[in-house]
């Protein structure tokens, strides 16, 4: 039995949510590679999202 109970309780909470990233939302798929690409929305959104996280 571990000492950290916390730990034990909590394994099942994601970190991160991928529900808005870029590559959730595909319009196109690369036949070859398998690539997604991603709709014109979600690429603005993406990159708003980085400019304004930005140290």
């Amino acid at each position: 039995m571990a000492k950290n109970k916390y730990k034990e309780k909590h394994m099942d909470v994601p970190i991160e949510n991928h529900d808005t990233a870029a590559w959730a939302n595909t319009s196109k798929m690369k036949p070859k590679s398998k690539v997604n690409i991603p709709d014109e929305v979600q690429v603005r959104n993406a990159k708003e999202y980085v400019d304004t996280n930005q140290k």
